[in-house]
Parts: C-alpha cells; sequence; structure tokens
C-alpha cells in the first residue's frame, strides 16, 4: 500500500490552525487548497482572488483553488461544526459576550448574489449592495467569529410557486 504524501507546508501558524481540520478532506489536494487560501487570505495583497492568491502561494495557476471551493468534496456545515467545537474547547468555562453586527457593503451591478436595493446600515441609507450578518464571540479582550450570514432578499429568493402552496 502507498502511503499518502504529506501536504506541502506553507506559514508555520497557517499549518498550525489547519491541522486541527485536516481530517475533513479525504485528498491531500483539498487539504493544500485549505491551508493556501488561509495563508492568502492573511497576505498583504491587495486583493484576495484566487489568482492573486496561487500567484503569492507559488501555484501555476489557481484551478487547485477554484476546484476547491467549487467541487471539492469537503461539507461546510462540518467544518462550521468542528470549528465551533474547538473554539468552546479553548473557551472552556470563560464567559463568552456574543456581538451581533449587521453589515451592509454597497455593490455596483447585479453580478454577485443577493445584491438588492436594501438599507445599508454602514452608509445609513438604501442603496444597491449585499448585507450579512455576523455573530462575533469576545473572551477575555480576544475577538473572534463565530457565525456568518449573508442576508437574503425576497425578491432574490428563487422559490417555486408550489412551495409557497401557489401551485394548482
Amino acid at each position: 500500500m502507498v502511503k499518502p504524501r504529506q501536504a506541502d507546508s506553507t506559514l508555520k501558524l497557517i499549518d498550525e490552525y489547519c491541522r486541527y481540520y485536516r481530517n475533513l478532506f479525504s485528498e491531500v489536494r483539498s487539504f493544500e487548497a485549505f491551508t493556501h487560501l488561509h495563508a492568502g487570505r492573511i497576505s498583504d495583497i491587495k486583493r484576495k482572488t484566487l489568482p492573486a492568491i496561487a500567484e503569492i502561494m507559488g501555484l501555476e495557476n489557481a484551478q487547485g483553488l477554484h476546484h476547491f471551493l467549487t467541487q471539492s468534496p469537503w461539507e461546510d456545515q462540518a467544518m462550521r461544526k468542528q470549528r465551533l467545537e474547538l473554539i468552546l474547547r479553548i473557551v472552556k468555562a470563560r464567559k463568552i459576550v456574543i456581538i451581533i453586527n449587521e453589515t451592509g457593503d454597497p455593490k455596483k451591478g447585479k453580478a454577485t448574489d443577493y445584491i438588492a436595493r436594501q438599507y445599508l446600515g454602514r452608509l445609513g441609507k438604501i442603496d444597491n449592495g449585499i448585507v450579512a450578518v455576523v455573530i462575533y464571540g469576545l473572551v477575555d479582550g480576544l475577538t473572534f467569529q463565530l457565525m456568518f450570514e449573508i442576508y437574503k432578499p425576497k425578491e432574490q429568493l428563487k422559490l417555486k410557486d408550489s412551495y409557497l402552496g401557489l401551485a394548482e
């Protein structure tokens, strides 16, 4: 039997963090993409696009990163659950302050999902943009993200009439 190769290393900080999630990836290539994306997100590049991340990580192109995000066999709910369990294990019995923040970012065009004319708290008015609700935890002066959900404007939800009870 051939022993699977070890994942290429990135930065010590990234490798140590990502190893907590190694069990979620059946393929070493998927796990490497996971670590590359994390390294790219904390890098000082101006735009955090897949091609830019691939370039600074020394990858030939961004195809592997794109494949990881769109077709890789990892489960986002399993990752979310494992991340929250890890946070609770680290925090233990310390007091957690929960912070709920709604943020709205102005966007031009309609290429991104869930962009609509809606109230954007950041601007204090109705404008074209995307809105998200983020739940943070605060423990001993350290703030960390717990949950993130993009607000989906009613007119952008694609429900079939049968789901609404309107089918004949």
